[in-house]
């Protein structure tokens, strides 16, 4: 599980934690019950404090996309999201920038500074 956050950017650690969750369950490198490192483990890979991690955890729990369990640890859900919104939001904007007149050099330029 190689996850890299940026501990310069303007999104928290928290959201940045989170995001790095969600993006490996729809990507397929986190399968359904498959069991995450736990917190002060996955604190001290990111070199971030474990409570940083509790509250992404407790985020993505709340989403329904992990389950805690005494005794189990932290795991997937069976109704983690799959990328198919992203995906579909990504089509959306080409055939939007498409119908626009947008080159790929200025959208990718408008979502590098978004980003």
């Amino acid at each position: 599980m190689l996850w890299h956050i940026d501990q310069a950017s303007r999104v928290s650690l928290q959201d940045q934690i989170a995001a790095c969750v969600r993006r490996a369950v729809t990507a397929g490198e986190l399968v359904v019950n498959e069991q995450l490192p736990p917190a002060t483990e996955l604190a001290h890979a990111l070199a971030v404090d474990r409570n940083t991690v509790l509250a992404a955890y407790r985020r993505l729990r709340e989403e329904g996309v992990l389950d805690f369990r005494r005794g189990r640890g932290v795991r997937v859900t069976a109704t983690a999201p799959t990328s198919a919104p992203v995906e579909q939001a990504v089509h959306q904007l080409i055939e939007s920038a498409r119908v626009n007149g947008y080159s790929k050099a200025e959208v990718l330029g408008m979502i590098e500074e978004l980003m």
